[in-house]
């Protein structure tokens, strides 16, 4: 691996996050080369040896992502295109899409199969961190949920918006339509983005982008991370368009459920106005994304309807996983944030 520091400019100090320290082998290589703009140290068999689901790889990729997105405090721009650290990315990424596609190997295949169970809302609720919020929940457990989902809704809709130049026609087209939903039809005030960061002030918490990504375990960074993935390949469009409708689909009932929580629990206005916002805007956008988009995609490209149906289980399968830690957590008594060494 070759070493060449990075040639710093004037846009190293913009809106970026602070960058945080490592977490494992891999995470604390990709820290070490953003801060000195050398080349990452690490050995190839640490990458093969890596839990696909771990702190230290969920993170390490987490870092790089950032860099096609606000990038850090203090760290080049120019590393986002850095050979050797997309080296170790594709290297992370390999393995992570091996573990998906490995634990989902019996799942659906068809549009119709992954999305139908969707449709219906379960009768049993119980593993639910919503309706558990909305029936139990007290303040402290929605600010903790705040804080993780922090992580991707300071940067609502930017991982989606990267499948744009690479569809056409009624998919293009209707896809557009629910960005410029998303990014507030015109204003700046309503940008998806910054009404959560409206609630997290509500909620007495930092909305600073980026501000808690110590505290996201890597359940959640997995989440976030398989739109960053999905996003950044175009090999992988129809599978991003498959994750765009899976979370639209099912996030109308959860925002009502979410919304009930924070009035109950006097959360505040903006609070509850995030999740009041998103249950009539996606119950709309659940029609088109699933009428439009994806119809137009596979009117277009018709081999695709794998990926989609890949896209959709994926996001299930790590929302179950990320569910699964946080009612742990909370049935335990303890925080579902991580826990900072020392």
């Amino acid at each position: 691996m070759t070493s060449h520091p990075a040639r710093a400019s004037a846009s190293d100090k913009g809106s970026g996050a602070a960058l945080v320290d490592g977490r494992g082998a891999l995470s604390s290589a990709v820290v070490k080369a953003l801060r000195t703009g050398r080349a990452p140290i690490y050995a190839t068999v640490a990458v093969l040896r890596a839990d696909p689901w771990g702190e230290d790889l969920q993170l390490a990729l987490h870092l790089l992502y950032e860099m096609h997105y606000r990038g850090f405090d203090g760290v080049a721009d120019e590393l986002e295109w850095d050979p050797d650290l997309l080296r170790l990315r594709q290297a992370m990424e390999t393995r992570f899409l091996h573990a998906l596609r490995s634990d989902l190997a019996d799942a659906p295949r068809s549009v119709e199969e992954a999305f139908a169970p969707l449709l219906v809302e379960p009768l049993d609720l119980r593993g639910s961190v919503s309706h558990y919020l909305e029936t139990e929940g007290e303040l402290w457990q929605l600010r903790e949920y705040a804080v993780l989902r922090s992580i991707y809704h300071l940067k609502e809709a930017d991982p989606h918006a990267w499948v744009i130049p690479r569809l056409t026609g009624r998919a293009k087209a209707a896809m557009v339509a629910i960005e410029y939903d998303e990014f507030g039809a015109g204003r700046p005030e309503q940008i998806h983005s910054r009404l959560f960061a409206d609630l997290m002030t509500d909620l007495g918490l930092d909305p600073a982008y980026g501000r808690y990504l110590d505290r996201a375990p890597a359940p959640l960074l997995a989440t976030v991370n398989l739109m960053s993935l999905l996003g950044l390949h175009r090999a992988l469009r129809g599978a991003l368009v498959g994750h765009f409708a899976c979370v639209e689909v099912t996030s109308s009932l959860g925002s009502r459920r979410l919304a009930k929580a924070m009035r109950r629990c006097g959360a505040g206005p903006a609070a509850e106005h995030f999740y009041a916002e998103h249950v009539e805007a996606d119950a709309v956008h659940e029609q088109v994304v699933r009428r439009e988009v994806i119809g137009g995609l596979l009117a277009d490209e018709p081999d695709l309807e794998p990926d989609i149906a890949f896209g959709c289980a994926s996001t299930l399968l790590l929302e179950d996983r990320l569910a699964t830690h946080i009612r742990t957590a909370w049935e335990e008594g303890r925080s579902a944030l991580r826990t900072l060494p020392g």
